[in-house]
């Protein structure tokens, strides 16, 4: 069974599909990509089971999801990592964390994430797109801590269940309160599936209480709505 995910949950999915292949025997060959890759994978035909993205992407694709088993699985809220070998920033406070991205010889984010795509708007909220977005570091491809490990960026910006893939970061903490994006992921079966049973139950099983164990473990946070 091949099933589509977004690499937000992968730290916890990775678990979760183990735990599902010990209690049901059925194989998960996993692909974790962007939202927006695995909507050019599907664009191009090519076959999946199931889908774990981020939940508004889901009305684009139509009679391609079986919509009768989307189950909202999990979501994210964005942070920030620095360097292991330097000192956390203060980014408690609206006040601080401007303060922080404006004191930063670069601060890097995703070009193609949802974290990033955020970030970049926030920046032009605050109207700080010249002055921090001008000498940003845009990560196309990759973890974007990992531009903090080897001092392209003082400050990286992504989900926080994202940062955690690179152990040489220091995770400071979660934007705060008055920044702080959600991003909300669920699963859906593929109306072309060739094992639908089974990629039901695995659906299903993402919102059983032994997965969601996995996502608090990872930074994740519980969907806002109830699953199905």
């Amino acid at each position: 069974m091949k099933v589509f995910s977004s690499p937000a949950v992968k730290k916890a999915l990775d678990e979760v599909i183990d735990l599902f292949q010990q209690a049901t025997a059925v194989g998960v060959e996993a692909v974790f990509e962007p939202t927006g890759q695995l909507l050019g994978r599907i664009e191009a035909r090519e076959p999946f089971d199931a889908m774990i993205a981020v939940s508004g992407s889901f009305a684009s694709l139509g009679p391609v999801i079986d919509a009768s088993t989307l189950t909202p699985v999990a979501r994210a809220g964005i942070g920030v990592a620095v360097n292991g070998g330097t000192s956390a920033p203060d980014i408690s406070t609206a006040e601080s964390f401007i303060k922080t991205i404006r004191g930063a010889r670069s601060v890097a984010y995703s070009g193609i994430g949802a974290s990033g795509a955020y970030f970049s708007t926030l920046l032009e909220d605050l109207g700080l797109s010249e002055e921090v977005g001008s000498h940003a570091t845009v990560v196309k491809k990759g973890y974007v801590a990992e531009a903090v490990v080897d001092g392209t960026a003082d400050i990286a910006i992504q989900q926080l269940s994202e940062l955690l893939f690179v152990p040489q970061a220091h995770i400071v903490g979660p934007l705060p309160p008055e920044f702080q994006h959600y991003t909300e992921f669920s699963a859906a079966v593929s109306a072309g599936s060739t094992t639908p049973v089974e990629a039901q139950s695995f659906v299903s099983f993402l919102a059983s209480p032994a997965a969601q164990a996995k996502y608090l473990q990872t930074m994740l946070e519980l969907p806002t709505a109830p699953a199905k």
